[in-house]
């Protein structure tokens, strides 16, 4: 794994927005950056961060089945009791899941390990599947990289076909916060494939659904039923708002399903290291009231049980806080991570996102900050297979 410099497209940012990617700027500052790219082995995308992935969505789906109906798991981790039904029901019928994304610390010196895991709202999808493709395309032509160069990186082409085997003959509705930039950029590449995929779609805002009575059921501004959703909304933040009630009483189904609210949980880290000791690619982990925490001694990282984009985040070693991040989050509840640094590449760290489709690894995605900690504001750069 090596970090390379190398010169930007002259008009990168035309081609950006060109593609839909409008938020390649954020408050002025570099969100997508392709001065550098970080170029791998092909053995160690494949045996390093490939397998890996695959395994570590094996043991989440195991655990899923263990937490799902133990009131004392689901109780840990926080998930509200009025809900428990909703969750079981959906994993009992086998709702399908469209993707995730794992965050790892890999250094190429030894195995990958899980930082957590992106199992319901992941964001960046279009910048790893669409924009990074046509850097690599773009870069060889231009000689920019070498013209061996490859990729990790079918996401696209997983996206179409997943769409194919979860959604066909159904129509789509996608929603979430238009609002925003980012999210709004996600839904409609996630449209894009759907209807890549022959689907017909509609895209609306959450605020814009509504409820029909009497009978009962989730409707579009056209008054039609929405039988299956893709949602860029947590589920934490739909238990709790106005219309959470109504979710078990509607025959809405729902992409990520109601199931990866356990694997969307951080406290799915501590009962993973319970359930696979000495995993090599997880970290130990407690929740941070259990006694065992204090195995960690005074160094770890401290994550709220539902924390995003790093909010609320802790690096302490040696009792001492060595980078943190504020954020509204922390009243759930803390699980405290084995510290185990980033690479450190002349002072900027690099965290590997690790796609899945359809439960198969399929891309990667790169985030660095000079910051040991991710945030929303980290950079995004490409990755090349040399």
């Amino acid at each position: 794994m090596q970090r390379i410099t190398c010169p930007e497209r002259d008009d990168w940012q035309q081609t950006a927005e060109q593609c839909g990617f409008a938020f390649h700027t954020i408050e002025g500052e570099r969100y997508w950056d392709e001065r550098a790219y970080y170029a791998f082995t092909l053995d160690e995308i494949e045996r390093g961060i490939e397998t890996p992935t695959g395994e570590i969505d094996a043991m989440c789906q195991e655990l899923a089945g263990r937490v799902i109906g133990n009131e004392q798991y689901l109780r840990r981790l926080r998930i509200p009791e009025a809900f428990w039904d909703l969750v079981a029901e959906s994993w009992e019928r086998d709702d399908r899941s469209l993707y995730g994304r794992l965050d790892l610390k890999f250094d190429g010196a030894g195995p990958a390990k899980l930082l957590e895991y992106n199992a319901d709202t992941p964001t960046s999808i279009f910048e790893a599947a669409v924009f990074q493709w046509t850097w690599l395309e773009q870069a060889i032509e231009r000689h920019i990289i070498p013209a061996r160069a490859d990729q990790f990186n079918s996401i696209h082409e997983r996206l179409i076909a997943a769409w194919k085997d979860i959604a066909a003959n159904t129509h789509l509705h996608l929603t979430g916060t238009t609002a925003n930039e980012e999210d709004a950029g996600t839904l409609a590449y996630l449209e894009d494939t759907a209807r890549q995929a022959g689907l017909s779609t509609t895209l609306l805002d959450i605020e814009d659904i509504g409820w029909r009575e009497p009978g009962g059921g989730f409707v579009d501004l056209d008054n039609s039923d929405m039988e299956l959703v893709f949602k860029l909304y947590p589920w934490e933040w739909m238990f709790r708002d106005a219309f959470g009630a109504k979710l078990g009483g509607s025959p809405t189904r729902w992409i990520e399903p109601p199931w990866k609210a356990v694997l969307s949980n951080k406290g799915i880290l501590p009962l993973l290291w319970e359930m696979f000791p000495n995993h090599p690619n997880l970290l130990p982990a407690f929740f941070e009231d259990d006694s065992r925490a204090a195995e960690l001694g005074s160094s770890y990282v401290r994550k709220p049980l539902l924390s995003r984009e790093g909010a609320n985040v802790t690096l302490v070693s040696g009792g001492l806080s060595l980078d943190e991040h504020a954020g509204p989050y922390g009243a759930e509840g803390f699980v405290r991570q084995a510290l185990s640094p980033l690479p450190n590449f002349s002072g900027v760290y690099p965290v590997v996102g690790s796609w899945l489709v359809n439960h198969e690894p399929c891309g990667l995605s790169i985030r660095e900050d000079e910051s040991p900690i991710t945030g929303n504001s980290s950079r995004f750069l490409p990755h090349a297979i040399l």
